[in-house]
């Protein structure tokens, strides 16, 4: 029985090819892909490590759990940096408009993690004028159409309001309901 091992030369093209997989996947901007390809990374590099180091299941064991909860923990950085980018930009566009004013804001992510994206945002009323100045707006996430999809609006409502010079996002229910947890 002839049993070959490959030497370390002949892995370096399959890593390399796995680390041009995994960065075209994290720029797809497909956002479940970007995660659950971080986590799968990190359980491998974690495993890769861990076989370094020790002989431990244990130990093993705690590298992995650690290197998928620090790749997760990054994911989760990196969204809501773009979440709150996007909350920016609305709040930009919605700061100067008086209640029934309609403007259109939108996203260009420097990093695509999450697709580029547009609408429209409309102050609905006035929550309070003064020391504490809010505004209740309704925003709109407009899809444009494609050879197989009508265009499509998402809706959802926040509220703003000013710190100082500029309005700030001031509500976290839109986010639960469009991104799937609190921001």
């Amino acid at each position: 029985m002839n049993i070959r091992f490959e030497s370390p030369r002949r892995a370096t093209p399959a890593r390399v090819a796995l680390a041009v997989i995994a960065t075209a996947a994290l720029l797809s901007g497909c956002n479940s892909l970007y995660s659950e390809g971080a986590t799968a990374g990190a359980g491998i590099a974690g495993a890769a490590i861990a076989s370094k180091v020790t002989n431990n299941a244990a130990v093993a064991t705690g590298i992995g759990l650690g290197a998928v909860a620090g790749a997760r923990a990054g994911v989760q950085y990196t969204q809501r940096v773009a979440h709150r980018y996007t909350q920016e930009q609305i709040a930009k566009a919605a700061g100067p408009l008086d209640v029934g004013g309609v403007a259109p804001w939108s996203t260009h992510h420097s990093f695509p993690i999450e697709d580029d994206e547009q609408g429209r945002v409309t102050v609905s009323r006035m929550i309070s004028v003064g020391p504490l100045d809010c505004k209740e707006i309704v925003f709109a996430v407009d899809t444009p159409a494609k050879a197989d999809k009508a265009a499509q609006s998402a809706f959802y409502v926040a509220t703003i309001c000013r710190d100082g010079p500029a309005w700030k996002w001031a509500s976290a229910e839109p986010a639960t309901e469009r991104w799937g947890a609190l921001q």
